[in-house]
């Protein structure tokens, strides 16, 4: 397209220019530009620019008119810290044979390390306004920035159905303590679920999809409405499990470890920790292409990663160790607490607040990027919406409670598709701060033309697959096979760095690159 349309302009064929026209619309102009939100002459693909690589929802935001503040940031991570899968794991270290202080001391670690990799990853978002699956094409080129965006939704559509299956895991407790005569309905079972499973299960997912089919803007405030009731209740519930105790905690079980085995714990433990976040510290630009300077990102990151995780394993230590202190037996995680508490009402609101936290780290950890991925996929005909539909019906479809339940599954699909993620973000990291010393041409990431600057070979930069390639089978190995169950989990920091130094070592870096601006193809944040 060599000219810009106007609002009015057709093709050979009579058809309005629009990005993605509405195949399943209603046809009347007046209903379209309500559902849509937005006037139909603002969704033209602007010159140069290819309607196979553009929509509304890829294309990058506009510096006015975003949203995202340090506070939006840090309710992000106020919800996704304290998520029950997080408690679950630092819980196990109190079981593994760490104490307070090392459990403390390897949460600080893995948040100070995690607040440096958020940093960069977040600030690509905030320069370039474009979400990860575009930011992909930056090293992978046009086309091979569909092997990144694949990967990370894969893992993120898994794990957003087993995480809707553990909220609805707790529902089911809520329902039955609020109507005990419903218990029949929790006997039965069809394709896994009992009749209440899957009432719950259906429940919770359906609430999800309406959530995220009003966009990102809608995301943004029910975090900055969650993030607030998650602090208050984990800080409730540790006081409460306190006062259980009589005022004091077990400091240790009685097998701690010392000496080396527990230095390498600590540090397992924290890498451990940023590897819980490998996914998140690959597509945070998601989020902070919504986030109006670097100081929000910064700002957001520093009081919702080191400051908010450092309270996270103060309230871990507390509950872990109150609870050992009362009847020597190490929980497994804050739904064994609330499962305890004898008041109902107390138990309801209890249920609700980690229903309410569920939810939240779902929405941004694990409905976000399928969502992008498949609008990256299929850009003329998915938009945000009809994107997020067809990731919800992709979570339900799975069945994710037999996955959740099946041990080989959660090792060896999640956790390979775990590994691979650290030799993406190795590429892009190196490519786009040590090699490109973050410039960019926007524009050309929007571009199918042969001399585009990121056409590479056929839309594919080699160089980043060859040196992605070795290292992710290095990751696997480590991450997989039993002999090296004891460094597994540095196999996150493997994989990420085999392929920033290969990638350094091939690409070449005296070539001239440019930064140019992509306002001029840029749409207001509406999400």
């Amino acid at each position: 397209m060599s000219h810009h349309h106007g609002p009015g302009a057709h093709d050979e064929h009579g058809h309005p220019h629009l990005i993605d026209p509405e195949p399943w619309g209603t046809g009347d102009p007046a209903v379209e530009e309500i559902v849509r939100g937005e006037p139909a002459a603002r969704v033209q693909v602007p010159a140069g620019v290819s309607p196979r690589l553009y929509n509304e929802d890829l294309a990058p935001t506009t510096r006015k008119g975003r949203t995202w503040h340090a506070y939006s940031i840090f309710t992000l991570w106020a919800n996704d810290v304290h998520s029950l899968g997080n408690y679950v794991f630092a819980i196990g270290l109190f079981a593994l044979g760490l104490g307070a202080w090392q459990i403390m001391l390897a949460f600080l670690l893995g948040a100070v390390l995690l607040f440096l990799l958020l940093n960069l990853s977040g600030f690509m978002g905030e320069r370039t306004g474009v979400p990860f699956p575009v930011m992909s094409r930056i090293a992978f080129g046009i086309r091979g920035s569909n092997i990144p965006a694949i990967i990370r939704g894969a893992v993120a559509v898994a794990w957003f159905g087993i995480q809707t299956y553990l909220a609805s895991v707790v529902l089911r407790v809520l329902i039955l303590a609020l109507a005990p005569s419903l218990a029949p309905l929790d006997t039965d079972s069809f394709l896994g679920l009992s009749t209440l499973g899957w009432i719950s299960f259906v429940s919770l997912w359906a609430v999800q999809t309406v959530i995220v089919s009003f966009g990102m803007e809608m995301i943004r405030k029910y975090e900055a409405f969650a993030g607030p009731i998650i602090l208050v209740t984990m800080l409730t519930l540790a006081v409460w499990m306190l006062v259980e105790a009589g005022g004091t905690i077990a400091w240790s079980t009685a097998d701690s470890l010392t000496g080396p085995v527990m230095w390498v714990r600590i540090f397992q433990s924290a890498a451990l920790w940023v590897v819980v976040y490998g996914t998140f510290v690959l597509n945070f630009c998601d989020f902070t292409r919504g986030a109006p300077s670097g100081r929000s990102v910064v700002r957001g990151n520093f009081f919702g990663i080191p400051i908010n995780m450092l309270f996270f394993a103060a309230i871990v230590v507390v509950l872990a160790g109150a609870q050992y202190r009362i009847d020597g037996r190490v929980i497994e995680s804050p739904t064994d607490v609330v499962n305890a508490i004898p008041n109902t009402l107390l138990l309801v609101l209890a249920c609700l607040a980690l229903i309410i936290l569920t939810v939240a780290v779902n929405l941004m950890a694990n409905f976000v990027a399928p969502i992008y991925t498949l609008a990256h996929l299929f850009p003329r005909t998915l938009n945000f919406r009809r994107a997020a539909m067809v990731s919800a019906l992709i979570g339900l479809v799975i069945l994710p409670w037999n996955l959740y339940n099946s041990p080989v599954v959660i090792v060896y699909f999640l956790g390979g598709l775990g590994a691979l993620l650290g030799p993406l973000f190795g590429v892009i990291m190196a490519d786009y701060w040590l090699v490109r010393k973050g410039r960019v041409n926007i524009p050309d990431l929007y571009s199918d033309s042969p001399d585009g600057a990121y056409a590479y070979t056929r839309g594919v930069n080699r160089k980043a697959v060859i040196a992605g390639t070795p290292a992710a089978i290095v990751a696997l190995v480590l991450a997989l096979v039993p002999a090296f169950t004891y460094i597994s989990g540095f196999s996150w920091f493997v994989g990420a760095i085999l392929a920033a130094v290969t990638y350094l070592l091939i690409m070449d870096r005296h070539t001239p690159f440019e930064a140019v601006d992509g306002e001029h193809i840029a749409v207001a944040p509406k999400h």
